[in-house]
């Protein structure tokens, strides 16, 4: 069997993979293999800017590099299959393709809400056509929109739809504030102000037990006995990883694909995992394996494992230090953004104002044993430039494990 790489997933991170395999010497075959029909494109602006008509599909669309242009695409097929011990994976038509090296880069999918009642008039954003149906439904005069889940997708979606007119938009969470996970409860609080002096609605610590309506969505039953009218319901609960197809193989799925310190999947050296969908130790702070759901992990994750797959396969060992990325994500919602660098979530407990206030543009820091794992700012410009300065202190940081 001729050397080849298999990379399943064709979104930003089987992109990168593909491009850092180049970037590394890997110059054999390379076929990306995703489920969608288009080429990989930027999902952020699906709940804000493409939704709020403001960026067309087109310009959402990435320019593989130069490096990739020999790459094959099998593009709205899916890898539905694998053997790891037979260097085998099928595809949903049937084929099989034999890899000497393997990408795991299939992502994750929208976890769905199990209730009853109708299913017409539900939504979710994960791809262009879940964003190209949600706006459709939002510019409706006189929409009522109840948004279930007020994590990330959810306070974004919120924002866009207050700012395309709807007549009601409302957040539901079992928790008591918005964004509390990823936050703590400083900055969650002040983030809930924000959103309700631009007219969104709350219903949190109650959750969603079933939908009203005769065959199309006209409400939403809460755990708590109430019911919201609602024309158009969006469900931000969370994400599934898309990992059925290497069931079987003795890797541990839990919770996506576990690996080593260097993305390696169930100590094999020819499989790989990248991207959302990889949960991985993280030596820059305390080792113990966690998936990251932002936009900074798919080229991390993809230059580290690329290097790592590359020297195997050219019959060598990389060279490099456990992988020690510095997540970074933001949310733009209304007029404000959300920027943060590190592991705020690590640090929750000790949570400490550096910038400016709560009421206007605000940076807090979050610390552990003492330690500064991760900043937030929340306002305009100014709190995200004040973010980026704390960031080089972060970046100075030793390594807690090696």
């Amino acid at each position: 069997m001729d050397a080849s790489v298999v990379v399943a997933g064709a979104s930003l991170a089987g992109l990168r993979a593909a491009e850092q395999l180049r970037a590394a010497g890997w110059a054999g075959p390379v076929t990306l293999v995703g489920d969608e029909p288009h080429m990989p494109y930027n999902r952020p602006p699906l709940s804000k800017e493409f939704l709020a008509g403001k960026v067309s599909s087109a310009s959402l669309a990435f320019r593989p590099r130069v490096g990739v242009a020999d790459a094959e695409w099998r593009l709205g097929t899916k890898v539905v299959r694998a053997d790891l011990d037979r260097h085998v994976v099928e595809l949903d038509d049937g084929e099989v393709l034999p890899y000497t090296g393997l990408v795991v880069a299939t992502g994750m999918r929208p976890r769905r809400l199990r209730c009853p009642g109708p299913a017409t008039g539900r939504h979710t954003v994960r791809t262009l056509a879940d964003a190209r149906g949600l706006r459709e439904a939002l510019t409706r005069p006189g929409v009522r929109v109840v948004v279930v889940g007020a994590g990330f997708i959810g306070c974004e979606v919120a924002a866009t739809a207050a700012a395309l007119g709807a007549a009601e938009v409302t957040v539901v969470d079992p928790l008591p504030l918005p964004m509390t996970g990823p936050l703590g409860e400083l900055l969650a609080k002040a983030l809930l102000d924000r959103h309700e002096r631009r007219g969104v609605r709350f219903a949190l610590g109650t959750g969603v037990t079933g939908f009203e309506g005769d065959g199309r969505v006209t409400g939403v039953v809460l755990a708590d006995g109430g019911v919201l009218p609602a024309d158009v319901v969006v469900e931000s609960v969370g994400s599934v990883a898309n990992t059925e197809w290497l069931s079987g193989n003795g890797l541990d799925l839990a919770d996506g694909v576990l690996t080593d310190e260097h993305l390696r999947a169930g100590g094999r050296p020819d499989v790989i995992a990248v991207g959302d969908v990889a949960r991985f130790p993280n030596a820059r702070y305390d080792g113990v394996p966690r998936r990251v759901e932002h936009w900074s992990i798919p080229a991390d994750t993809a230059q580290h494992a690329a290097r790592v797959l590359a020297a195997h396969l050219d019959g060598t060992e990389a060279a490099l230090a456990p992988f020690a990325p510095l997540p970074t994500f933001w949310s733009d919602q209304h007029d404000f953004r959300l920027q943060s660098f590190g592991a705020p979530g690590l640090g929750k407990e000790d949570v400490r104002v550096l910038d400016g206030d709560l009421d206007g543009d605000v940076v807090a820091g979050y610390h552990s044993g003492g330690r500064l794992v991760g900043v937030v700012a929340l306002g305009g410009r100014a709190a995200a430039a004040a973010a980026a300065r704390h960031r080089a202190e972060l970046l100075r940081q030793p390594a807690l494990t090696a």
